[in-house]
Order: structure tokens, then sequence, then C-alpha cells
């Protein structure tokens, strides 16, 4: 096969992804790992001046092309309209990364109420599948890949935090269950599982937090390597599930959690 002499960046240079939540976060690494692998992106977000800012950097730079758009990923109109954006000014698209999401302030179920529940269902979930149902008539035409950005915490439980895990457990299921459905298409379907990352909602945890030194620390030995995963390290795992280098690979999670899931992280501190 040819595919054996390429790059990795030669597989996707001059394709098209759209990745949600690009503002912030493990949402924003990936745009700029995959504009600066040459590939141009559509990303989005809530804050109007993050991203017009970031998209400004990334095209100064001379590499893949950053085209930006302000949009509540619960407004089901929005999407669409921003999937036809895409395909008017690029042509097509080849990938989707459903990175956008909330993490709410962890509380019991009891102080918890079902519009609350709901909300982040819309946010975390109920936007994944809209994202997938608009952009796959397209994807599924450049044989191209969607990556899902999950969670370990899926996979090893948390504490207070119902709603958010249940819309990491389904990304899950319907990341396996499209990866059936889209296989006959020539479309992947992939999930990346990231532990523990220094992300901003990461700090604003800290900014909440009566003892952040203790949180830290404990954060910091979560994860067997004893330490937190930065963004970047995130995205370049999804740069990976949709380049060609992974192209016999679908329906499955690639964890990115420098070891979170093998054992608690108490045992992992040190006096």
């Amino acid at each position: 096969m040819a595919l054996r002499y390429q790059t990795l960046e030669q597989t996707v240079q001059g394709k098209t992804a759209i990745i949600t939540g690009g503002t912030a976060g493990i949402g924003k690494a990936c745009v700029e790992v995959f504009c600066a692998a040459g590939m141009n992106v559509v990303t989005l977000g809530r804050s109007r001046d993050k991203g017009v800012r970031l998209a400004e950097e990334i095209n100064a730079a001379g590499k893949g092309q950053c085209l930006f758009f302000e949009c509540d990923v619960k407004n089901t109109a929005r999407i669409r309209e921003i999937v036809r954006l895409t395909v008017e000014r690029f042509g097509g698209i080849d990938a989707l990364v459903n990175c956008a999401g909330v993490f709410p302030e962890p509380k019991a179920i009891d102080d918890v109420s079902e519009e609350q529940y709901r909300d982040i269902l819309e946010n975390n979930l109920v936007s994944y599948f809209s994202f997938c149902k608009y952009t796959l008539p397209y994807i599924r035409q450049a044989k191209g890949s969607i990556v899902n950005i999950g969670s370990i915490v899926a996979c090893t439980g948390a504490r207070h935090c119902q709603a958010y895990l249940s819309t990491k457990g389904a990304i899950e299921a319907l990341t396996r269950g499209l990866a059936l459905d889209e296989a006959t298409n020539g479309v992947r379907v992939n999930e990346i599982k990231p532990g523990h990352i220094n992300t901003e909602i990461f700090q604003q945890m800290l900014d909440r937090s009566d003892n952040p030194d203790e949180l830290r620390r404990y954060f910091d030995h979560v994860q067997c390597l004893g330490r937190g995963g930065e963004p970047e390290e995130v995205a370049y795992a999804v740069l990976f599930m949709v380049s060609g280098w992974s192209s016999f690979i679908t329906g499955t999670d690639l964890i990115v959690s420098g070891g979170y899931e093998l054992g608690e992280g108490e045992i992992n501190l040190k006096p």
C-alpha cells in the first residue's frame, strides 16, 4: 500500500474538519494541531472573541485555514447552517470531532433538578448526535472519520457526577452504534477517552476549591504517570484517529489517561 510510505501529515493535508468546542481546552488544541498538520478547520463555540482571535492567530501562521462560527450546540438550526457554510467554503467535510460540552459542579443527585440534568444531556450528548447526523452525508462522500471525545470516568465512575457520567457512557454507545452503521459507507467512527487533562475547566475547579494545592496534588497523582495530561497530548491522538494512519480502526475507544484507570488515585499519593 502507498499509505505505508506517507507521513501522518500527508494523509490529512488539504482535508476539512469540523471541530466543536474549539475555543478552549482539548477542542482548541485539536484546532491548533489539525491546522498545523495542514488541515482546514471549521470550529465553533459560544465565545466569539476567543474564536475570532484563535482563527486570526492560526491563519497568520499560513498552514491550514481556520474558520470560526459562534454557536450554541443546542441550536439545531445553527448546526445545519454551519454544516452548509462549511461545504460552501471548503467543498466538503472529511472529519468531525465532537468535543463541545460542559462539566457541571459536582452535586449529589438530591441537589440536581430534572431541568439541569436535561440541559447537560442536550449539551454533551444530543449535540454529538446532531453534528453526526448533519455532517454524515458529506463525510460518507469523503470516506472520512468521526471522533467523539468521551471520558475515562465512563469506565471508572466519579462521585456526584450523575449527568456528566450519563453523557459520557452514552457517547461510547453512540460511537459503537454509528461505527457499525457507517462501516458499509466507508466511514470510521471512534472515541477518545481522556483522563485528567489540565484545561480551563480544571483551573475553575481549583479556583472553587478550599485547598487548591491539595486538589492539584491529588489530580497529579490520580494517573500512574504522576501528572495530568496536556490538551495537545489528546489532540495528537485525535489527529491520529482521523488520519490515514488509523485507516483500519473503527468502533474503538482510545484511552489517553496516563494510566488513570489502572487504580484509584489515593494509592499513588506519596507523603
